[in-house]
């Protein structure tokens, strides 16, 4: 009995022992594959913590923001997130105004309507898992609007499959490849662009927006001469955008009766002409580089992006991913128990065949 006395002793401070912590962590977001994805032109938005509903635990709100800014930023745009998802139809103004509070713009994605105060991002793409996904769906959404489509790589043990063709029609098409902060914050700095002209000078002004993010925004200027060259405030000539980028950037290039341009919050833009324009007019663009639409694929309950994302990898297309704070797996108590028993047992058992084989002799 000594051994098995042993193995209690042992053993029993393990079986005392707490569990950690309620709560893991994704390391994929601070290491290799989330520089990566930021890198791609990826967004990272908040979905909480696994299992926990935010209409009854606000905590896991700002939670769940400081939980993804200790990992990495939210965008190549900007550090704080601004997009959380939310998993049923409607959310009340309290909630609401908790996630205001602590800087969320954009909600999504099968919400009836936006709260007031914030931004709602329609899913209306419908799935890209297989045998799910439904390229007619994607071609029906209308011109210069974005297509947001549902990704989950998990669901408890399983493992959903991505639907390849899709995806590779998706890479064939004239499309934007954005994120739902991106799509937003575009929007707002277009329509913060105003020009004047000066001799045979077109300036653009781009000021400023109240966004948490400094995303570029474009717009359409339309002139009756010819471009003789863009340049920055400085004198720089500014970039020329190829005709094929599918990808935010700063910019130009030559459309039909003008250029599409675009620029910075906060920068003055000089585009230069062979000679005084009679008129000049400036409209805001809402796709980036005349593209007819933008799309963005959204990973719902990201919790470990690993998973989530190495489908992708050689892929073009752009995600919101929306990070989940994962639970602390459950440490399950059968194996130690049994290991235990067996520890005892085993002893005892060689005891008793010790003693028997004495008795016999």
């Amino acid at each position: 009995m000594a051994g098995s006395s042993l193995v209690l002793l042992i053993v029993l401070p393990f079986l005392a022992s707490p569990v950690v912590g309620e709560w893991s962590e994704d390391t994929w977001l601070a290491n290799i594959i989330g520089p990566e994805r930021l890198e791609n032109g990826d967004e990272f938005g908040c979905h909480g913590y696994e299992g926990i509903s935010i209409s009854e635990n606000y905590w896991v709100i700002e939670g769940c923001k400081e939980y993804l800014m200790d990992s990495t930023n939210a965008s190549r745009w900007g550090k704080t997130p601004i997009s959380f998802g939310i998993p049923g139809p409607t959310i009340d103004q309290l909630t609401a105004s908790q996630l205001i509070s602590s800087g969320f713009m954009i909600v999504g994605d099968v919400l009836d309507g936006a709260p007031e105060g914030m931004i709602s991002a329609h899913r209306n793409g419908g799935s890209l898992e297989k045998g799910v996904a439904d390229t007619a769906l994607f071609e029906s959404v209308d011109e210069d609007s974005l297509l947001s489509i549902y990704w989950r790589a998990r669901i408890d043990d399983l493992r959903v499959r991505e639907d390849k063709d899709a995806i590779s029609w998706l890479e064939k098409q004239d499309l934007w490849y954005t994120t739902w902060g991106e799509w937003n914050m575009h929007k707002s700095s277009s329509k913060n662009t105003s020009l004047s002209i000066i001799g045979s000078e077109i300036h653009s002004l781009s000021e400023y927006s109240d966004g948490a993010w400094s995303v570029p925004g474009t717009s359409l200027i339309q002139f009756d001469t010819d471009v003789s060259g863009v340049f920055d405030s400085n004198g720089n000539p500014y970039p020329v955008i190829p005709v094929e980028s599918k990808k935010l950037q700063i910019g130009w290039r030559n459309v039909s009766g003008g250029i599409l341009l675009t620029q910075h919050p906060g920068t003055n833009i000089i585009v230069q002409l062979s000679e005084a324009p009679e008129s000049a007019s400036i409209e805001q663009a809402i796709t980036f580089n005349g593209h007819r639409n933008a799309v963005t694929i959204v990973g719902h309950h990201t919790t470990n992006l690993f998973h989530w994302s190495s489908d992708f990898q050689e892929s073009p297309l752009t995600f919101t991913w929306l990070i989940e704070r994962p639970s602390e797996e459950e440490i399950d108590w059968t194996l130690p128990v049994i290991a235990i028993a067996t520890l005892i047992a085993v002893p005892i058992a060689v005891n008793r065949v010790v003693k028997s084989d004495r008795m016999d002799n």
